[in-house]
C-alpha cells in the first residue's frame, strides 16, 4: 500500500525545485519506463500493477489500479510509474561540438513541444540538444511523457546559448522569415539547427549568430497561419537535412 507521504513526495516532483532537490523525475507507462531501464537510467522505485511486464528485473512495488491513479500525473494511468534518478551531467563544462548534426532550442517553453522535439531528434539520429537556460525543464513529467522514451537516447544540455554559439565552429542554421527557401539550399551534414520560442521565434541575442538563414515556405496565399508549431517546424527541418545526407 502506498502511504500518504509517498503520494505527497511523488506529487512534489511535478515542480522543478523538488526534482532538483531530490535528483528525481517521474516516468509513466510501459514504453517510457522500459526504455529508461534499458538505457541504464537508475530507478529509485517502480510502482506497477500485476499485469505490467518490464524488460529487466528490478525492485518493484506492486500496486492496484486505484493506487496507481493516486500517484499518476495522467488522466488514464498506464500500468507503471517509475521514479528515476536524474543522470549526473555537468552542463557548465559542455563544449561546442566540432562535427555532427545537433539541435539548439532558444527558449522553447511548452513541455509538450520540448518532449516532441526530443522524440523527433531521436527519430532523425540527432544525439544532442543544447537548450537555452530558459527552455522548459527536460525532467518535467509532461516532457518525459511526450518523448515516449526518446529521452533515454538523446542528451539534453542547458547552456548560455549565445555564448555557446559564439564559440562554435560549425555552421549555425536558423529558420527565419527572411531566410532562404530550405528546399532550394545545400544543407551540410554537420551543423547546429536553432529552433526558437513559440511566440517570439529566435531571440535577438541569438539571431546575429546564425550563419545560414532558412525559411520553410508558406504555400497558401493569404494564409492566416502566422507560423508553424515549433515541433512541426523541427520535424520538417530535420527531415530536409537528412534528405541531403
Amino acid at each position: 500500500m502506498i502511504s500518504k507521504n509517498e503520494i505527497k513526495q511523488i506529487k512534489l516532483l511535478e515542480q522543478k525545485k523538488h526534482r532538483k532537490q531530490n535528483g528525481l523525475f517521474v516516468a509513466e507507462g510501459p514504453k517510457v519506463v522500459s526504455d529508461l531501464l534499458l538505457a541504464g537510467i537508475k530507478p529509485s522505485v517502480i510502482y506497477a500493477t500485476a499485469e505490467c511486464k518490464l524488460p529487466v528485473k528490478t525492485n518493484r512495488h506492486e500496486v492496484t489500479a486505484n493506487e496507481l491513479q493516486r500517484i499518476s500525473f495522467l488522466q488514464h494511468p498506464q500500468q507503471v510509474i517509475g521514479i528515476f534518478q536524474i543522470p549526473e551531467q555537468n552542463d557548465t563544462t559542455v563544449q561546442p561540438p566540432v562535427s555532427g548534426l545537433h539541435l539548439a532550442l532558444d527558449d522553447v517553453q511548452d513541455p509538450g513541444n520540448l518532449g516532441t522535439i526530443i522524440r523527433i531528434a531521436d527519430w532523425f539520429g540527432i544525439d544532442t540538444i543544447y537548450c537555452s537556460l530558459n527552455t522548459a525543464d527536460v525532467w518535467n513529467p509532461k516532457v518525459i511523457q511526450a518523448t515516449m522514451g526518446s529521452v533515454a537516447h538523446v542528451k539534453v544540455y542547458y547552456v548560455d546559448l549565445p555564448l555557446f554559439l559564439k564559440n562554435c565552429s560549425l555552421p549555425i542554421y536558423g529558420t527565419l522569415l527572411d531566410g532562404n527557401n530550405i528546399y532550394e539550399q545545400k544543407l551540410e551534414a554537420n551543423g547546429i539547427i536553432i529552433m526558437g520560442n513559440e511566440g517570439n521565434g529566435i531571440s535577438k541575442e541569438v539571431r546575429p549568430l546564425i550563419t545560414n538563414k532558412l525559411l520553410i515556405p508558406n504555400y497558401r496565399k493569404g494564409n492566416t497561419a502566422e507560423s508553424l508549431n515549433v515541433a512541426i517546424a523541427t520535424a520538417i527541418t530535420c527531415a530536409e537535412f537528412r534528405r541531403h545526407k
